[in-house]
């Protein structure tokens, strides 16, 4: 056999272990691969999926209680800039409790107890039919049973003074009766509900050290 032969089969040998060998290695490879998984960086924080609040959307303490973009939610909005404490839907739980308490302190003439909750005209005017009723020896005896309805009717902001204004309209359910001096029942019915309708109107400095309002005018 010549040098030239064994040379060839020398170098084929080599080409076909070295075939073999790149084979185990790199295995066999078809089609699309798909590409290489990469881990997130710990420091690179991962989008959100699925709903995202939007900045600037409505206020939906003010947005629950009257239509957006109506001038009392405009009024609203500029309270809650003056005092950014101030929450709409807690001023109305706290309207209910003083629309019970002033309502039987009026039912029942013990106005004193309220009036740092009422403007001065407006105590002179319940006071009035206080002193009326006394004058003719009506007493009243009345029970609060609950509000079938509170909503916020109406608001005003004045910036120049900061006054606020909130109109609420109740509708109270009650037990009362007024007797005259003999006991006889002239007016109610000590065993019948009925149902009080009232629009009132309360008053603040927003943003002042005060934090009562007070009952500034009333209606029906």
């Amino acid at each position: 056999m010549s040098n030239a032969l064994i040379q060839l089969l020398v170098l084929a040998g080599v080409a076909i272990f070295l075939i073999l060998r790149l084979k185990a290695v790199l295995g066999s490879r078809e089609g699309f691969e798909k590409p290489p998984v990469q881990m997130p960086d710990a420091a690179t924080p991962t989008p959100r999926q699925g709903f995202e609040v939007i900045e600037g959307g409505p206020d939906r303490d003010i947005a629950d209680h009257v239509p957006e973009n109506s001038p009392a939610a405009q009024a609203l909005a500029e309270m809650k800039r003056a005092e950014p404490g101030f929450s709409v839907s807690e001023f109305l739980r706290g309207a209910g409790g003083a629309y019970e308490m002033i309502l039987m302190a009026f039912e029942k003439g013990e106005l004193e107890q309220v009036r740092p909750f009422l403007s001065a005209e407006v105590f002179d005017s319940f006071a009035s039919v206080v002193a009326e009723r006394e004058a003719r020896g009506l007493k009243t005896e009345a029970t609060f049973l609950g509000l079938r309805e509170l909503a916020l009717q109406d608001a005003e902001f004045t910036p120049a003074t900061r006054e606020g204004e909130v109109t609420i309209r109740f509708t109270g359910e009650l037990v009362s009766a007024t007797r005259d001096a003999s006991g006889e029942i002239v007016d109610g019915d000590p065993k019948a509900s009925r149902r009080q309708r009232d629009v009132w109107t309360f008053a603040r400095i927003v943003g002042s050290d005060d934090p009562n309002w007070q009952l500034v005018a009333t209606g029906e």
